[in-house]
């Protein structure tokens, strides 16, 4: 063989290994694709909508709002939404599925549509994050069998004896084992979307997003002991729940551009007190499109008849997790400050509990 031949051999060889590492940065560099989805009716808001804002807001992520259906979307306890994709319309567009699929706390967990998508893009590769009881649903779809996982601090008891071939963890804000991620309750979305950027990204996006956040911290140390129900609580639900005359419909102004991390924080808190009905209320008729493109379905226009008093919007000037404890403040000045805590149990916010002694005055078997 000639020495031409030799270096001809050797020069299409040195080429295509050149572009099989080009294509190979081309793939390590693509921008990983984030799902999280909806189901029409129940899902829950902070677990929906601040996993989606945080991520958007990191702007490392090609990030997609999807239902299950197209339609309006019914978030609990407060909000509603319509959303530009479905779980079909995503699949079409991305048919290697998703890097990413977060999943929030639904009202179905069985539904057969939500699981069988699940299922799908787990096999297709895709890490599945639970947020809060959004761990129901993926259990559902078999992905956490022989893993390590943990919930929401009412719910372990029962995913223990539901699910018993998984290992449920406790004081853990959040548990990545292999593919699958879970998260305690709905607070922990935000520590846990931002060690999500800081994986997909690295630490210096996930910096970057958190200080734009607000945001010290987000390790998963977390002590579950601060976390159950008490008499101190059980009365507080009771009293505002019995107190008929006392409900109130308490107004929000929303606008274009508002921030979602901090409309789903205020809305969701003030909707748990057991005596408040959240209503979305614009300056006009039509949806609003919050800061990274959620189409949010108002409740009401004109607020004559339609509120019993209007909150402060979230302040373009404030972090958007700061829009927790304004609004629980708030909660503690107009019902005091047990009602507030009870708000706090039912998120699972440390910050909010710490005052508390661990298991004080014991537990009790009524979910808030």
């Amino acid at each position: 063989m000639s020495r031409l031949t030799h270096r001809r051999r050797a020069i299409i060889a040195a080429v295509g290994s050149a572009v099989m590492m080009s294509a190979g940065a081309c793939r390590a560099a693509a921008v990983p694709v984030v799902a999280v989805v909806a189901l029409n009716a129940g899902t829950e808001t902070t677990d929906f909508l601040v996993p989606y804002g945080v991520l958007a807001t990191s702007g490392a992520v090609d990030i997609h709002a999807v239902s299950i259906a197209a339609g309006p979307v019914a978030l609990h306890p407060a909000l509603n939404v319509e959303l530009d994709e479905t779980i079909a319309s995503f699949d079409a567009a991305h048919p290697a599925g998703a890097d990413v699929v977060i999943v929030p706390a639904v009202h179905d967990p069985s539904d057969a549509h939500l699981l069988g998508w699940l299922q799908q893009q787990a096999k297709a590769g895709a890490t599945i994050v639970a947020i809060c009881d959004g761990v129901w649903p993926v259990a559902a779809a078999g992905l956490l069998d022989g893993k390590r996982a943990t919930g929401h601090w009412y719910s372990l008891d029962r995913l223990q004896s539901t699910y018993p071939s998984t290992t449920w963890l406790r004081d853990r804000r959040y548990v990545r084992d292999g593919t699958v991620m879970t998260t305690t309750g709905v607070t922990a979305s935000i520590p846990a979307s931002l060690a999500l950027v800081e994986e997909l990204a690295g630490r210096d996006s996930a910096h970057k997003t958190a200080a734009r956040l607000g945001v010290r911290e987000w390790g998963d140390a977390h002590d579950s002991t601060r976390f159950s129900l008490t008499t101190r609580d059980m009365m507080a639900a009771a009293g505002n729940w019995i107190g008929f005359w006392r409900y109130e419909r308490i107004g929000i102004p929303v606008s274009n551009g508002m921030d979602e991390i901090a409309l789903a924080l205020s809305a969701d808190a003030w909707a748990r007190t057991y005596r408040t009905r959240v209503l979305a209320v614009a300056p006009s008729p039509g949806t609003v499109r919050l800061r990274d493109g959620i189409a949010l379905l108002p409740d009401a226009v004109d607020t004559a008849g339609a509120v019993d008093r209007l909150e402060p919007a979230p302040s373009t000037g404030e972090a958007p997790t700061a829009a927790l404890d304004r609004t629980l403040t708030s909660i503690e000045r107009a019902h005091g400050a047990a009602t507030a805590d009870f708000v706090a149990l039912q998120l699972e916010y440390p910050a909010r509990r710490l005052h508390l002694q661990p298991r004080q005055e014991g537990r009790a078997s009524a979910r808030p």
